[in-house]
């Protein structure tokens, strides 16, 4: 019996062991201890909050799509998705239709497209949140909100920003 006792310490086993009673030829029991739950890891906070609600219906290549796309109905709120400044409001690309773009900071713009109203004007300070255009779809068949975040001038994916993975 002791020699099972040491062997199963040996092992490395991290459950206590109940030694028999004296004169027993029962070998040790182990007692059930109470398993403590995995750790959780911290949530990370995005830096970057969703523009629109609604469903992602297009994804990001960076090739074709350089953002996501995301679907409502006409008026739907688009929101800022980090504090910045207005930039510029502008219809002068066909592809994009009417659109937003914010500079965030040094590194980041985040640009608005296919929206049939914007609520803010260029120079104005936003915060993060705050409703600055109305959903369209300004040339394309269907009303959804074409969303791209640029880092240091390039298109990157906005999905793993949004959902705290990169910041």
């Amino acid at each position: 019996a002791l020699m099972t006792l040491a062997l199963l310490c040996a092992c490395g086993t991290s459950v206590p062991l109940k030694a028999p009673p004296p004169g027993s030829t029962a070998t040790p029991m182990q007692t059930p201890m109470p398993v403590a739950p995995a750790p959780q890891r911290p949530v990370p906070q995005a830096s970057f909050a969703h523009p629109a609600r609604g469903a992602t219906i297009s994804h990001f290549d960076g090739r074709l799509n350089k953002g996501i796309d995301i679907e409502g109905r006409p008026g739907d709120p688009v929101l800022a998705a980090r504090d910045g400044r207005v930039v510029i409001v502008t219809s002068a690309l066909p592809a994009y239709g009417k659109m937003v773009i914010l500079k965030h900071d040094e590194t980041f713009i985040t640009a608005y497209a296919h929206i049939e109203r914007s609520l803010v004007g260029e120079n104005e300070v936003v915060r993060q949140g705050q409703p600055i255009a109305e959903m369209g779809k300004s040339g394309r068949d269907r009303v959804a909100l074409h969303f791209e975040i640029r880092k240091l001038g390039i298109a990157v994916d906005p999905e793993p920003y949004l959902r705290g993975e990169v910041n």
